[in-house]
């Protein structure tokens, strides 16, 4: 009861306080609704009050949208109050309650009657829905879509293209979502997509969106003197398609059906002088104008049969008519451009109701195509349109002179080379080419018919200094002579400078010093340098008065190197100036370095190779780098800087194995390299493998000198151990057969103290009795040895005394005789018994006594006698044996000996034998050294490999 009275009473509060105020609440509220425009329109009928407060709510949330005041005035007419409200959300989506109170300042009416716009999301309409549908809206706009999922169904997402936007629910079927587009839609639209709580997709809508028209640039123009035409340009693209969205154009009032697409003109039976353009589209609408004079928008159409009435080698006549006849007594200037296939030019003519004009500088045989436009001379506006090509070709005319130059390929041979003629050139078909050499010496001349095919000629040594004239051949005509001295020399190029140059993008550019023999200018060569034999050479031709140049040609290829040369040019001939090598582009080289090989010296290691061949250079070669190389990783040893250099020793290595790898590098960066291993060996086995090969080599050497001297013993015999000749007796020498009964003598010591030289006034032997001397010592007097007849052949030269060589101490004696007498010319010092008859009877003498001077001695001692260290002091004075050679005794014969025995008187007669000794003579061998007692010494053994002996 309690809660009942304080409603009751509130109500009566109420109702007292609106009874207070005065203010009556609207009537006859009504809406309406422009769904398409979003736009919901308020009408209320209220006689007193000019403010209102509006409530805008979702009927079924019942969230309010709007509350807001408003100043609305009645209309005079109806006396209704009218107010208008744009809705951010579609006005389908979901229904709307509108009330309605008037304001007096602070004081307000009661609301009126809710009114309720109903939307399409009532149970009755249970189909889904998407809203706004095909809206056109410009870029940048703000958008909320909606989405009504069919009744029963649960909501899932909203999709703007492949976006996925956030939702906002605004009824139990109803959610939207907002957002602000910023690129224009494609043809067809934009896509909105609604889908259910199973991700598929149950409704949706399209968007257009795009930009108003604006258009610029509005020009109108007159081409037959009566008629308009405006352009103008289309502007930015409006993204919007179709006969509801497309863009409308108007001139002064009337359509423009002819706007369409990229074709925006415009025009009108008469000049009107002032026009105006309006264009618009669903966005909006833009507005051009422009005025001016009918002689000050004059643009002649293009012309049009065009002909050619007369066409020669070098020039030709163009004529074309005109569609209106206005043009007659219009003053025009005309361009007539005419395109070849080498160039393009344009000419420009003028005069009144221009119609022909004359094309001049064309060239023969030369197929042209021209147009013409033309324009208004006086208040010249425009350009006309072009009219159609016409083509035409000229007549031939004899060709242009050959481009002609000279090249040596050896101090015999050599080229005559030209260039072939370029169509431009050759003014026609070129059908062959004369060359004529012409001898200043001889007067004569010889000419060669060459095919069209061919560009050089041979020379030889023969053709140096003659002049070189050709020339080339059409159906027109011969051309004019192109003519060159051959020179009698090849230029001396060890005097020519070489330098470097760099391509810089277009070119080699080079330049040089004016040289005052150049009378016809210079000419600059060029060709690979790595080509041997026939080369192919390139040239051009500078004028004297010019010192630089760019070197151009389509033939420069990266990596291969070029040999310029500049040639001075004369009437006499040419000289060579200066020489250049140059690279379009360096590149690394493309072959390693050859023969690369490692030597052990020591604990050292030289590297050595050879250099990379022109053809794989690829680039000017800087220097090498000298690696170890140590699995994948190369650890720098030496940079070698200069090009020419090809070995380096690595220097204190240690015994082990080890890889080197050389690389030569370019500006362009090295090479791939090349790799050379070694294993260094203790340094002793070089020291026994150099001994061991220096032995070998030692004995190979002796083995051909032993086989060369085999095979030439009898010549060696002969010039080194002569036969020597039995000594000849004169009167009757018979030998007697039997055996000789020889005697040891007491007195058998004998020196010759003179030299043995041979004098012709003796000659025979003579024999004489030996005397006994004093002071002979006591090995005379103790023997027993008998005396013997002796025999002598020496001479001693009378001068002796001249030379200065001294006598023994003791006397001499000297007697002659015949030869009956049994006496010889002899001197004696000292006379004993030879030492080897008395070696069984007496202490071995000394050395020195089994020594001579030389000659033919009776008495000698054999090099095999032992030395006995008491001998005397005579004994010393005996000469040494090995110094005189000739005869000597059989010292090591002895009596006991197997030959003696019954042969002595069969194995040596005829041998001379001395008077006072047992032992017969031989030739005393001069080579042979003391001490050697065998026959099979190393003398005895070479004397019986030259004689053949075993």
């Amino acid at each position: 009861m309690l809660s009942w009275f304080f409603c009751i009473l509130l109500l009566g509060l109420r109702v007292t306080e609106s009874q207070a105020s005065g203010l009556a609440p609207p009537q006859q509220v009504r809406l309406d609704a422009d769904k398409a425009a979003q736009k919901l329109s308020v009408t209320w009928e209220d006689g007193h009050a000019s403010t209102f407060d509006v409530e805008i709510l979702r009927t079924e949330l019942m969230e309010i949208v709007l509350n807001e005041t408003v100043g609305v005035t009645a209309d005079q007419s109806t006396g209704k109050h009218q107010w208008n409200w744009t809705s951010p959300v579609p006005l389908e989506c979901t229904s709307l309650s509108v009330k309605v109170r008037s304001r007096d300042g602070q004081d307000v009416s009661e609301w009126s009657s809710q009114q309720i716009l109903p939307g399409l999301d009532l149970p009755d309409n249970a189909v889904a829905q998407m809203y706004p549908e095909g809206k056109t809206v410009p870029v940048g706009s703000d958008m909320t879509f909606c989405c009504i999922v069919e009744e029963g169904q649960q909501f899932g997402n909203l999709w703007y293209k492949t976006l996925q936007m956030n939702e906002t629910m605004l009824s139990r079927r109803t959610y939207a979502t907002t957002m602000t587009i910023r690129e224009p839609s494609n043809p067809s639209g934009t896509n909105v997509v609604c889908s259910n709580e199973k991700n598929i997709m149950v409704t949706g809508a399209v968007v257009f969106v795009g930009y108003p028209p604006l258009p610029s640039d509005l020009v109108c123009e007159t081409h037959d003197l009566i008629s308009v035409d405006c352009q103008w340009t289309k502007g930015r693209n409006t993204y919007l398609f179709g006969k509801t969205r497309q863009t409308y154009y108007t001139l002064n009032g009337r359509n423009c059906t002819k706007a369409k697409n990229s074709n925006m003109h415009c025009g009108w039976e008469q000049w009107e002088g002032n026009w105006t353009l309006v264009a618009r589209n669903p966005l909006g609408q833009f507005r051009l104008t422009d005025a001016a004079q009918l002689g000050h928008r004059v643009r002649p159409v293009a012309p049009v049969n065009l002909t050619t009435p007369e066409v020669y080698s070098w020039n030709a006549s163009v004529g074309w008519h005109w569609n209106y006849n206005g043009y007659e007594r219009l003053s025009l200037i005309c361009q007539v451009q005419r395109t070849s296939h080498w160039n393009s030019s344009t000419q420009t003519y003028t005069g009144h109701g221009l119609t022909t004009v004359v094309l001049k500088d064309l060239q023969p045989d030369e197929e042209y195509s021209v147009k013409v436009r033309c324009g208004s001379q006086k208040n010249f506006w425009k350009w006309g349109e072009w009219s159609l090509p016409l083509s035409f070709q000229t007549k031939m005319d004899r060709p242009k002179a050959p481009d002609i130059w000279v090249w040596m390929d050896s101090d015999n041979l050599g080229r005559v080379l030209w260039k072939p003629l370029t169509k431009r050139e050759s003014h026609g078909q070129v059908s062959g080419y004369e060359v004529t050499l012409w001898s200043p010496e001889e007067n004569g001349q010889q000419t060669f018919t060459l095919p069209q095919s061919m560009y050089s000629h041979p020379i030889n040594m023969t053709d140096r200094g003659s002049k070189v004239t050709v020339t080339a051949r059409n159906p027109a005509g011969v051309s004019l002579p192109a003519n060159i001295v051959i020179p009698r020399h090849l230029p001396d190029t060890e005097d020519t400078t070489i330098s470097k140059v760099a391509f810089n993008g277009s070119g080699f550019p080079l330049s040089w010093v004016a040289q005052t023999n150049a009378s016809c200018g210079y000419v600059v060569d060029w060709y690979n340098t790595s080509c041997t034999q026939d080369c192919s050479v390139e040239w051009t031709k500078v004028a004297a008065d010019n010192t630089n140049t760019v070197v151009q040609s389509s033939n420069f290829f990266a990596g291969v190197r070029y040999t310029f040369s500049l040639y001075a040019c004369s009437s006499e001939s040419t000289v060579l100036l200066e020489r250049w090598h140059g690279y379009m582009q360096e590149l690394v080289p493309s072959q390693a370095v050859p023969r690369l090989s490692p030597n052990q010296e020591g604990s050292d290691v030289q590297l050595t190779w050879d250099q990379i061949p022109l053809e794989h250079q690829r680039g000017f070669i800087l220097g090498y780098t000298v690696y170890l190389t140590n699995a994948s990783h190369l650890t720098l040893l030496a940079n070698i800087t200069d090009p020419q250099l090809t070995n380096h020793t690595v220097r204190q290595l240690v015994l082990g194995s080890y890889k080197f790898t050389v690389k030569a590098y370019t500006a362009a960066g090295e090479d791939g390299g090349a790799t050379v291993s070694i294993s260094l060996d203790p340094y002793t086995y070089w020291l026994i493998l150099e001994l061991l090969v220096a032995l070998g080599a030692m004995t190979c050497v002796l083995i051909l000198i032993t086989i060369a001297c085999y095979r030439k013993r009898k010549w060696v015999k002969k010039a080194f151990y002569p036969e020597i000749p039995e000594p000849k007796l004169p009167g009757d020498w018979g030998i007697t057969q039997g055996t000789l009964d020889v005697k040891p003598s007491p007195h058998s010591m004998v020196h010759i103290v003179e030299d043995p030289v041979w004098d012709s006034s003796k000659e025979a032997l003579v024999s004489v009795p030996e005397e006994d001397e004093e002071g002979t010592g006591d090995e005379a007097a103790d023997t027993d040895e008998p005396a013997v007849l002796r025999y002598y052949n020496q001479v001693v030269e009378e001068g002796s005394s001249s030379r200065g060589r001294p006598h023994a101490s003791d006397s001499s004696a000297s007697s002659t005789g015949s030869m009956d007498s049994g006496h010889t010319d002899v001197t004696y010092t000292g006379i004993q018994t030879s030492a080897c008859s008395l070696a069984h009877f007496q202490p071995q003498p000394d050395a020195s006594q089994c020594a001579g001077d030389g000659g033919y001695r009776p008495q000698m001692q054999s090099a095999s006698c032992p030395e006995d260290p008491q001998a005397g002091p005579e004994e010393h004075l005996q000469p040494p044996v090995g110094s005189f050679g000739g005869y000597q005794p059989q010292c090591s014969w002895k009596q006991d000996s197997p030959e003696a025995d019954g042969g002595l008187d069969q194995a040596y007669l005829g041998s001379p034998t001395s008077v006072t000794s047992s032992q017969f003579l031989l030739p005393h061998d001069t080579s042979s050294e003391e001490g050697k007692e065998h026959p099979s010494s190393a003398s005895t053994w070479f004397h019986n490999l030259l004689t053949g002996k075993p």
